[in-house]
């Protein structure tokens, strides 16, 4: 995030998505937020009234049922505390060129593809997440194909090539640009459909993993969950007001990025641009995850904070040039013992109210004008932060990294300014021109194995 108006290369994206929809008055998907406000946050309103639909359908795969269903070539479900699937006799060997590396290796790999999950909500755009475990010398591939309404089928679209690591027996993580079938585009971690003014939306998708290893060796990739968020929400300026139901903050560490500003350039530029990893790397130290002395032994000693260092280079994305993509920061948190980590999109503050009261935080994103936020002493074109807590009042409590040292991370933001400029789809930028809205996309951050309680406010928000 920078402290002045400047546009993120996913703003860049949408605005590219923006120009082809204007003669229908669409506005880029991913600018569309997911907001149950009009529909009371997806519940019921009262005895013998139907419960209005949620405008966002969440679903993933993490049982070991779940992963028998799919369909196998040469991977294998594994049981456990945490079930997944891995590779077992390989489907074949294949050769990939890393286009930021221009190596070429060849890879034993092998495939499982998801059943059908049609939509609940007829998408305009859909965001896949996943959880792995990667050891040196293997990594990831997921792709989305889906069925439109009419009937016609997308091609298979790559949402990510993704490991943990980034040594020399590792490929770089990378989203791929260019692709597109003429309806619909990729647009970094993001499926969505070019012109949502025709009606057109996808009504279903599968998944397919292709899990690679070095030949010859018998590691392999664990993936443990693959889930995808699917998403259509009619553009707004504002969002209904909610009223306040939890008062409470958690406690979570607070780091700020603004303390790295020039560190690790090559990083997208250094702290300056670290909201994403920084507010990750906060909401993964308060479910306990800590890295070891050797993880860190490549941060220069005068750093404080070197975890967040560490963060940022984990997350960073060498096609988009960022460490913002979001579900490659999920994947992130995802390789701390014990946690997982999913993108989506909530529908009010009512639904972050009943994450915090069940001890849950959460990394939301948000675009705004300096004015628009009480306090900010910033505005930006796309910002992501920590909430986490609500006050007496209702207002938002955010660890906000965009501040000037850990000890002012914490603050307070009115409830009506923060929920409008977090859900909202539609926004003036400084120059009164119409832009995207960040749009209520989130990231949670959850042990592996929740608490009851944990499991019905994840429930209550869409994720299972």
């Amino acid at each position: 995030m920078s402290r002045v108006e400047q546009p993120s290369r996913r703003t860049l994206l949408a605005a590219a998505v923006a120009a082809a929809a204007t003669a229908g008055g669409a506005i880029p998907a991913t600018a569309r937020a997911a907001t149950a406000a009009d529909s009371g946050g997806g519940r019921g309103t009262g005895p013998g009234r139907a419960t209005p639909r949620r405008p966002v359908d969440y679903h993933a795969w993490t049982t070991f049922g779940d992963w028998r269903h799919g369909t196998a070539r040469g991977a294998r479900p594994v049981a456990g505390a945490r079930p997944g699937v891995v590779i077992g006799a390989p489907a074949g060997t294949t050769d990939y060129t890393d286009p930021h590396t221009g190596t070429t290796a060849s890879w034993e790999y092998a495939t499982w593809t998801s059943p059908v999950h049609r939509l609940a909500v007829p998408s305009t755009e859909v965001i896949a997440s996943w959880n792995a475990h990667t050891p040196s010398g293997t990594w990831v591939q997921v792709e989305l194909k889906g069925t439109y309404s009419d009937g016609t089928d997308t091609p298979w679209y790559v949402m990510g090539r993704w490991t943990a690591g980034d040594g020399d027996q590792d490929i770089r993580r990378t989203s791929v640009d260019d692709q597109s079938d003429g309806r619909s585009s990729i647009w970094t971690d993001t499926f969505s459909i070019d012109d949502a003014s025709t009606g057109l939306r996808l009504a279903s998708y599968r998944l397919r993993l292709t899990l690679h290893r070095r030949p010859g060796t018998r590691t392999t990739p664990t993936v443990w969950r693959l889930g995808a968020m699917g998403s259509d929400i009619p553009d707004r300026f504002t969002v209904p007001a909610s009223t306040p139901r939890h008062a409470g903050e958690l406690r979570v560490p607070r780091h700020s990025q603004e303390i790295h500003k020039g560190q690790y350039p090559e990083y997208d530029n250094g702290g300056e641009a670290w909201c994403s990893p920084t507010s990750s790397q906060m909401i993964v130290e308060y479910w306990g995850g800590r890295l070891t002395e050797e993880q860190l032994a490549w941060v220069d000693p005068s750093y404080a904070d070197p975890q967040v260092c560490h963060a940022a280079r984990y997350t960073y994305d060498y096609q988009y040039e960022g460490c913002g993509n979001w579900p490659f920061n999920a994947a992130y948190a995802a390789t701390f013992k014990g946690l997982q980590g999913v993108v989506t999109r909530l529908g009010s503050l009512t639904d972050l109210e009943t994450l915090i009261a069940a001890g849950i935080p959460a990394i939301t994103s948000q675009s705004f004008l300096e004015e628009e936020l009480t306090g900010s002493g910033y505005g930006t074109s796309g910002h992501l932060m920590t909430v986490i807590g609500f006050t007496a009042d209702g207002d938002v409590i955010a660890n906000d990294p965009a501040s000037d040292d850990n000890d002012a991370v914490r603050r307070v933001y009115k409830r009506r300014e923060w929920e409008n400029i977090w859900l909202r789809t539609k926004r003036y930028n400084a120059g009164g021109k119409v832009v995207s809205g960040t749009g209520g996309v989130c990231y949670l951050y959850f042990p592996a194995h929740p608490s009851p309680r944990q499991r019905k406010a994840l429930a209550a928000v869409g994720v299972r």
